[in-house]
């Protein structure tokens, strides 16, 4: 691998640490005329609070992060991106990112936000971006507040 990126997975929930992400990826992006590969993954985490999983749960899931995922697309095209992939799957972000879609997808570059769990979960589970970094095939950029 060189030293230019080529295919560059960003992982975007509507958080503002996802948000700060998704810029950095566009301009490294941008810069090095890389594919950007949208990623979000359903926590299927967060249903194991609903008493019965309800259906609807799921389907409101998925309808959010498309429109999440469109929002996102059309802010990569007018930055000057034509290679825009969207990446919507379900299981536990801090595994699916960098074992599955950066497999399917040959990513040499995985950013993410230092999205904060508070410090219980973060002991128990460990956070998505921390995750990610251990996980990770490629290399691993973890935005923080700065850009």
């Amino acid at each position: 691998m060189g030293l230019a990126y080529k295919k560059i997975i960003v992982a975007v929930d509507g958080s503002e640490q996802g948000e700060k992400a998704f810029e950095k990826a566009v301009s490294i992006a941008v810069e090095n005329d890389a594919e950007l590969i949208l990623a979000h993954v359903i926590d299927t985490r967060s249903f194991a609070t609903v008493a019965a999983f309800d259906q609807s749960v799921a389907s409101k899931a998925d309808e959010f992060a498309k429109e999440l995922m469109d929002k996102y697309t059309r802010r990569a095209e007018r930055a000057g991106l034509s290679d825009v992939e969207k990446a919507i799957e379900f299981g536990s972000p801090r595994a699916v990112i960098p074992r599955e879609i950066a497999e399917k997808y040959n990513a040499d570059l995985i950013i993410c936000g230092a999205t904060g769990l508070n410090t219980v979960e973060r002991f128990i589970i460990g956070s998505v971006s921390e995750g990610i970094a251990r996980n990770a095939p490629c290399d691993v950029l973890i935005v923080r507040n700065g850009i």
